[in-house]
């Protein structure tokens, strides 16, 4: 993909402005310009990937480790941050909407706007055994990493 298909990527590049925070030779945190409480960062890996299945999986363990210290500093900053959430959306049916990977860490606090609506209900244990099963099977298809 080259670097003007991609807004993160010319982010990464200097081509597009983006308030930054951190920085490395590996990822690179910034604020989300439509953020859903202030403070609310997006971390990426400076290397394109679309999604999780392009991710590789040492530079998920770099990106996750940044958004924990990132979160760690929203919660010793002046921002309002009673808790934090990560949230990583991969694919459209996730509501990924930019697909170059990126983890979300917002601050939250008591009586802010963010909801996941969703049918939490408790599942019989017959539907949660077969959802491992499918599961397990998907593990037995990856190829070792």
């Amino acid at each position: 993909m080259a670097v003007g298909e991609c807004v993160f990527c010319s982010i990464v590049q200097g081509q597009v402005e983006a308030s930054t925070v951190y920085a490395d030779d590996t990822v690179v945190a910034f604020m989300d310009h439509q953020p859903v409480t202030p403070g609310h960062l997006l971390v990426i890996p400076r290397a394109h990937a679309a999604g999780l299945e392009d991710l590789e999986p040492a530079l998920g363990v770099v990106m996750w480790a940044a958004a924990h210290r990132l979160a760690r500093a929203l919660r010793r900053s002046d921002l309002r941050c009673e808790g934090v959430n990560l949230f990583l959306a991969d694919g459209e049916a996730a509501f990924q909407e930019v697909f170059h990977v990126h983890l979300h860490v917002f601050p939250r606090y008591a009586g802010d706007d963010f909801r996941i609506e969703a049918d939490w209900r408790v599942r019989e244990r017959s539907e949660l055994e077969a959802s491992a099963a499918a599961v397990r099977a998907g593990l037995v298809a990856l190829t070792p990493p």
